[in-house]
């Protein structure tokens, strides 16, 4: 087993590594304006997972995605000769989602505020239900009992 730091650390320098290679070596046209997010390597440092994204349309991502794969055996080759690990990991170039799902959530929170926004509008001169203080309070049932011991005697 390998320790959790040495793999994190290989993880970053990959991420570094890969990230110089886009920005400088690989010269494809179909590469997008494309950032890496993450990478995250297996215990065994056999498998590294590299997450990017891509600021455009869906053909650019579909033609980003194709030029990663395309350099994928240059990259992996430059990460092998940084390294210096014994067992170059193999790459997989994964599409990261985290716009997508900064999106959604801000379209979530927008709803939320225009919903909110709507109940305040309602609220605005409404009254409560029943009477304004529902419960007893203990003044009153000390009343109460005073008059039922004088009813007694």
């Amino acid at each position: 087993m390998v320790d959790a730091a040495r793999a994190r650390k290989l993880a970053d320098r990959i991420q570094q590594i890969v990230a110089e290679m886009l920005e400088r070596r690989i010269k494809d046209p179909r590469l997008g304006f494309v950032t890496i997010t993450d990478a995250k390597i297996t215990n065994d440092l056999r498998d590294a997972t590299v997450f990017y994204t891509v600021y455009g349309t869906d053909e650019e991502r579909a033609g980003t995605a194709a030029a990663l794969e395309s350099a994928k055996g240059v990259i992996r080759s430059e990460v092998g000769r940084k390294t210096g690990v014994r067992h170059t990991p193999s790459l997989v170039f994964e599409l990261d989602g985290v716009m997508e799902n900064a999106h959604h959530i801000e379209e979530l929170l927008a709803k939320a505020k225009e919903q909110d926004a709507e109940v305040a509008a309602k609220a605005v001169g409404a009254r409560h239900a029943g009477d304004a203080n529902p419960y007893k309070a203990e003044s009153d049932e000390d009343e109460e009992d005073e008059e039922s011991d004088e009813d007694e005697s």
